[in-house]
């Protein structure tokens, strides 16, 4: 088999698996009565984000399709016409979104992606939701990275009102703002970023706060203020969200690692050196790997040989 056949081969399946998984015709077999915890509650996890997938720009495809018809001119036989042009992508990269749900011990895990906007992530969202009675769950929690898309789309399906932000993503910022107020080497520095993460941690955002704003007081230089400032617009915004003293009580976790995993699992195939992609044919392979973490490789197979079923 050539290479180029094996390819369209492997993307046209992947354009099925996408079609079937949309339709609700390949979907898993658990649901959220079977995600129970070792308290006998059943708890599922849910979790959404956006990831860059490389795409070919229609500059570059009209670039190639010169480059042949170049060729074939110099080559100076008679060769078939080349297929109509398609249009590619009008930039380099373009966001795709991957959604996850899970339960606590990760033994149920299921996955989509869509190429679509935020709405269709929610849509996404709410429909994976729907497969596996994500509402019929006694505990659903949300954790994310704190881009206000993805918890507008939760709030609006209704999937949840425990959405908290991932520890991990707040533990980025705080050292921004240290570099700006303490230097690049200040133990000082190292020592109020260990003060402040215990605090959101343990004591809540009242008590991060207070210290925040104890340390702005203390601040005579308009830049350090600035850098500051940031960051508390940042943990102001997402007050809500900053629940870890709340959540480790419960015993749930304060990291979107699962989700995480997930993007870095779904895009190996279309990312790397060199690869670009039409917009279709990337989501097709995205769907793929979205089919083997979720674990329906042998439900696929039976639904191509009726015979199985």
């Amino acid at each position: 088999m050539r290479k180029e056949t094996l390819r369209d081969w492997v993307e046209s399946e992947g354009k099925s698996v996408l079609r079937q998984m949309q339709k609700g015709e390949l979907s898993p077999s658990w649901s959220a009565a079977d995600c129970q915890t070792d308290e006998g509650a059943t708890r599922l996890y849910l979790g959404c984000d956006g990831v860059n997938v490389p795409l070919v720009t229609d500059e570059e495809k009209k670039k190639r399709r010169k480059h042949i018809l170049e060729k074939r001119r110099r080559r100076g036989r008679k060769c078939k016409p080349l297929p109509r042009a398609k249009p590619g992508s009008d930039c380099a990269y373009k966001d795709f979104k991957v959604a996850s749900l899970y339960d606590e011990g990760k033994e149920h895990r299921s996955v989509g992606i869509t190429a679509g906007n935020q709405e269709a992530a929610g849509r996404l969202l709410w429909r994976m939701g729907e497969h596996v009675k994500l509402l019929e769950a006694e505990e659903r929690v949300a954790l994310m990275d704190g881009a206000p898309w993805i918890r507008n789309q939760i709030e609006f399906h209704g999937l949840t009102e425990n959405i908290g932000l991932d520890f991990f993503h707040l533990q980025e910022n705080v050292p921004k703002a240290r570099r700006r107020l303490f230097g690049e080497e200040s133990d000082e520095g190292r020592l109020w970023v260990r003060e402040m993460m215990h605090r959101f941690k343990h004591d809540g955002y009242d008590s991060a706060w207070d210290t925040l704003a104890l340390t702005r007081k203390t601040l005579r230089r308009e830049k350090k203020r600035s850098a500051l400032d940031s960051l508390m617009q940042y943990s102001a915004e997402r007050r809500d969200m900053i629940r870890y003293p709340e959540y480790r009580a419960k015993h749930w976790p304060i990291g979107s690692g699962p989700t995480e995993a997930e993007c870095k699992t779904t895009t190996q195939r279309v990312k790397g050196r060199g690869r670009r992609w039409n917009s279709q044919n990337a989501e097709a392979m995205m769907a793929l790997a979205a089919m083997h973490d979720t674990g329906l490789w042998n439900q696929r197979w039976k639904t191509l040989d009726p015979q199985k079923n």
